[in-house]
């Protein structure tokens, strides 16, 4: 897969998942000890897994715009591949600090959301740093 398939993909990935968290049926309601939020709309379990609410799925839809957009060159679908990277490494450690796991009572990053931000940064740590193009993509 080349760096510009990454980042289509995970646009294209964010994109869907910040839509699914606007489905009632995908969003089942928080139960058991999770943090209060400042912003309530939409505050529920994605899939009955990922505590989410309105900011957080707004974010994940510019995230999929951006990786459409960055899915148009190499040197683009790189700077998207290294910032989601960076973003997504922070927003997971911030999921593990009393406080800082609601962005500031902004939107959930606690949970299950921990690891999969861990992931996600990882994945495209590989793209933007690590993965070489061969072929014709490396000259676009």
């Amino acid at each position: 897969m080349t760096t510009r398939g990454f980042a289509l993909i995970f646009g294209v990935v964010f994109g869907l998942v910040g839509i699914a968290g606007f489905v009632p049926s995908l969003v089942t309601a928080v139960h058991g000890p999770h943090p209060p939020l400042a912003v309530e709309t939409g505050y529920g379990l994605l899939l009955g897994l990922f505590p989410i609410n309105l900011l957080h799925n707004l974010v994940h839809v510019l995230f999929g715009l951006w990786g459409l957009i960055g899915s148009r060159s190499i040197v683009a679908s790189k700077f998207y591949a290294r910032s989601v990277a960076v973003i997504y490494a922070v927003l997971s450690i911030a999921g593990l600090v009393p406080g800082l796991d609601t962005l500031f009572g902004l939107t959930p990053l606690f949970g299950n959301d921990v690891w999969l931000h861990a992931l996600l940064a990882l994945i495209a740590a590989y793209f933007g740093w690590l993965h070489r193009e061969v072929g014709p993509a490396s000259r676009m």
